[in-house]
């Protein structure tokens, strides 16, 4: 190629490439071949620079609260001639012309894919059901910026005088005016809005606005294809539609058929799988041969796909590869077509500037207008503009087709991929800022178990994060002792963690009462879980159940836990623990981040906390009438958090069928006082060494337990024992000495509390968030057969350090002049080395 063909190497459209048939893999390095001249060691490299350029960017950009696309649209930009393409050297090596077409192909065979998985994944039934706001708002959300895009065509126009007006009006039309479903999704559960009113209905109209983008897409490629509305364009909308039509009546019955002839529970044969995935490019290659874009087939062949078992395993195998690998080649692809050096002259990015402030603005006023008509405040129809202005991937494809279709040139084109960029990357940042849902901090004050009234309602938000701790947490409430003066609120929380894949976002976003199948996976579980609860609601009577699903990343799980419970009121959380009890009876890990996540919502929590090591709850002898004989046995050494623990075992001692066993444990006269150690450790200061407030619990304690005795004096199934203990291995002894029959022991966490009693076990304590006694409890060597609940009493607020500040919605700050608690007591002291609470890397 000569040099001055090689100087305009990535721009040209005109330069003819040869093509050697055989050049495809090297014969090696030591045969003197550079393996950058063939074409699939260089497509390699090209691959691995576009995956880890945009894999750096999501890491670098993570704290700025960005989507995935703008990493990978920023990564092809960098890779492209706006920035190290203006090296000739990297380019002519790295992105050669003669390469283009092999990315090109890829990247389109990845997208072709990557929208039929977002046509699985995407239920048209929801559309259906959306209701009038959700559309009304997807409409005006497009009109304005239509025609702000039509405006702006004009002005474009006169510089670019390669096509016809209308063409290039439905090109900047449709990207100016489409939302982006799959990133919306990704940051309203960034932002935390998912579950509120603002992100459902945000959701909804993306969904809406996404399918309208389809239909225009297919419009602006009939019409971009033909110079002239001739009768070629009627002919390629109308194959189109009989396309649609054959998949729907034709392909979704095979499909289903297919679905009918698995048996339940079986996963769907190879032989079905590939023949689906075939038909993805059949889809393809047929949409494209008739004139719109081959992506346009694949996303109706996704689309009449049914939720269920089949979607499941399609976007579980395929969802990784595609978006991980293929995907981001597409975006380099755009980036590497993006020419910022295109746009020059102070007019053309005066003319960039107005663009995206009307683009914005224009979205922004017609979703405005429609959520004050709906009398939705201002400030959320405000942020319900800005979130609807998400641009991503379809965005992308229109501008794609425009630029090969010789629709836009260089400068349209730069402009409107920089449109894009800046128009997503805002979103977040001001959305933060100007979007501060109203917290309700009304002080509640029963905030604890031993603090909610008797005759007044028990309220009690689960966190489950599998299926598997189901059985134990609804037996624990059913020993709970639900009745109709006492009835039992459980607000049931699942907790997904939020990756990269669009799937995830999707539980949300179902209703779940439709009656359809699960979407996946995680649907699925959700669903196993929230009709086991509603199964035991309608069994038990005076029991409530409330489904709520948190989708966030494991690092901030703990806000939108402690979220819940402030906004819900209730006295207790209930924690899963993160080991689980394996066959031979041990414990192992199941995963780490669990454990982060309930270290951060003790430390974070409104209200007391409960974590339930789950060994099995069995209902061992059912009596009549539903009964379940339960053996509890209470641990008492004293403090805020045992007579939490006291209060929870007193509540349930009134359930007939639950026999109660409160041992307490009284210091002997042998017993050393370990003062002098907290005193040799200045950062333990604060321990309770102060005589008086170490007084002040005794009695507290005395009092507490007195009124328990006095109560349950006459009451045959409960079991009042004193153990005098001097140092932690007679406690040890005393604590293996309890009758084996029981299956749940609550202990308090004893959090802050130097007792010669506990001495000595802390040094060996593997979960340091259990407490002492908790620990002992949990841990693989008591090999036991009971479930463990380890709990921590709400006392207040003050002086919680600074280390909860990093959290920006700790319910902490902002009652603190409101709430007046008789007994507190110091912080929960971070374990050594540890920092506070913070997920290690």
């Amino acid at each position: 190629m000569s040099e001055q063909a090689g100087t305009i190497s990535n721009k040209s459209d005109q330069t003819i490439v040869c093509y050697s048939p055989t050049m495809i893999t090297t014969n090696g390095i030591w045969q003197g071949d550079n393996p950058l001249d063939y074409s699939l060691p260089l497509f390699i490299l090209q691959l691995t620079l576009v995956v880890t350029t945009t894999r750096l960017l999501v890491f670098v950009l993570k704290p700025l609260r960005q989507p995935r696309v703008i990493s990978e649209i920023l990564g092809g930009i960098i890779l492209g001639p706006s920035v190290l393409g203006r090296s000739t050297k990297f380019a002519d090596t790295i992105f050669p012309l003669r390469s283009v077409m092999v990315l090109e192909t890829m990247a389109n065979v990845g997208l072709l894919y990557f929208l039929f998985l977002v046509g699985v994944e995407m239920d048209i039934g929801v559309i259906k059901r959306t209701g009038k706001r959700a559309l009304a708002i997807a409409i005006a959300g497009m009109i304005l910026p239509f025609l702000i895009g039509v405006s702006f065509a004009f002005m474009l126009h006169q510089t670019t005088e390669l096509i016809a007006l209308g063409t290039f009006i439905l090109f900047l039309g449709v990207a100016l005016s489409v939302t982006a479903f799959p990133v919306l999704a990704r940051i309203l559960a960034e932002l935390k809005l998912l579950n509120t009113d603002i992100g459902r209905i945000a959701m909804s109209s993306a969904l809406i606005n996404d399918m309208c983008a389809w239909i225009l897409l297919a419009f602006a490629i009939a019409l971009a294809e033909n110079e002239s509305m001739s009768l070629a364009s009627i002919w390629v909308i109308l194959s189109s539609v009989v396309f649609v039509l054959f998949c729907v009546y034709i392909v979704r019955p095979i499909v289903s058929w297919m679905v009918r002839r698995t048996p339940e529970g079986e996963s769907i044969s190879e032989f079905y799988i590939c023949l689906i995935l075939t038909g993805v490019m059949i889809s393809g290659f047929i949409t494209d041969a008739i004139g719109t874009h081959s992506v346009f087939g694949a996303f109706v062949f996704g689309l009449v796909i049914p939720n269920g078992p089949l979607g499941v395993t399609l976007i579980e195998r395929l969802e990784d590869f595609v978006s991980g690998l293929l995907l981001p080649l597409f975006f380099a692809i755009s980036g590497l077509k993006t020419d910022i050096t295109a746009i020059h002259g102070f007019t053309t990015w005066a003319i960039l500037g107005v663009v995206i402030v009307l683009a914005c603005a224009g979205k922004i006023a017609g979703t405005l207008l429609v959520s004050l008509y709906y009398k939705i405040p201002f400030n959320e129809g405000l942020t319900l503009g800005l979130l609807m202005n998400t641009k991503g991937l379809v965005e992308m494809i229109v501008l794609n087709v425009g630029k090969d279709q010789k629709v836009l040139d260089d400068k349209s084109f730069a402009i409107m991929i920089i449109v894009a960029v800046v128009m997503t990357a805002i979103i977040s940042p001001i959305v933060t800022t100007i979007y501060r849902p109203a917290r309700k901090f009304t002080p509640y004050k029963r905030r604890t178990i031993q603090r909610t009234k008797p005759e007044g309602e028990f309220r009690v938000l689960v966190c489950i994060h599998t299926p598997r701790n189901v059985p134990t947490i609804i037996n624990l409430l059913d020993a709970s002792y639900p009745t109709k003066k006492s009835p039992i609120c459980t607000y049931v929380l699942h907790l997904v963690e939020l990756t990269g894949r669009a799937s995830a976002m999707l539980i949300v976003h179902n209703t779940r009462k439709s009656g359809r199948p699960a979407v996946n996976r995680t649907q699925a579980q959700s669903d196993h879980i929230i009709n086991a609860f509603e199964n035991f609601e309608q069994h038990s009577g005076f029991v409530s159940v409330n489904p709520l699903t948190a989708v966030s990343p494991y690092s901030t799980m703990h806000e939108d836990i402690c979220n819940v419970a402030e906004d819900k009121r209730v006295a207790l959380i209930i924690v899963p623990f993160h080991k689980q009890q394996t066959v031979d009876g041990g414990m192992e890990a199941t995963n780490p981040a669990f454990r982060t996540i309930n270290q951060n919502v003790l430390a974070n929590a409104p209200c007391s906390v409960g974590i339930l090591v789950d060994r099995g709850l069995s209902g061992s002898t059912r009596l009549a009438a539903n009964q379940i004989a339960h053996h509890v046995a209470v641990l008492f050494f004293g403090g805020p958090d045992d007579r939490e623990a006291l209060a929870y075992g007193w509540r349930m001692c009134e359930h007939p069928g639950v026999n109660l066993t409160v041992l307490r444990f009284i210091v002997g006269e042998n017993a050393v006082e370990p003062v002098a150690e907290a005193r040799r450790n200045p950062s333990q200061r604060e321990m309770l060494t102060v005589a008086t407030e170490t007084d002040r619990e005794r009695q507290l304690d005395e009092d507490y337990i007195n009124a328990f005795r006095t109560r349950t004096m006459d009451d045959s199934s409960v079991v009042y024992d004193e153990k005098v203990v001097n140092h932690g291995e007679e406690t040890v002894a005393a604590i293996r000495s309890v009758d084996p029959m029981h299956d749940l022991f609550i202990v308090g966490r004893g959090q802050g509390l130097i007792s010669p009693v506990t001495a000595g076990l802390t040094d060996w304590s593997e979960c340091p968030e259990l407490g002492a006694i908790g620990d002992l409890l949990a841990s693989s060597d008591f090999a036991a057969t009971y479930s463990v609940l380890v709990v921590q009493q709400y006392v207040g607020i003050e002086g919680l350090g600074d280390g909860t500040a990093g959290t920006p919605d700790s319910p902490n700050r902002q009652h603190e002049q409101q709430i007046e608690f008789g007994n507190r007591r110091p912080p929960p002291q971070p374990p050594r080395g540890q920092g506070f609470f913070q997920p290690q890397p």
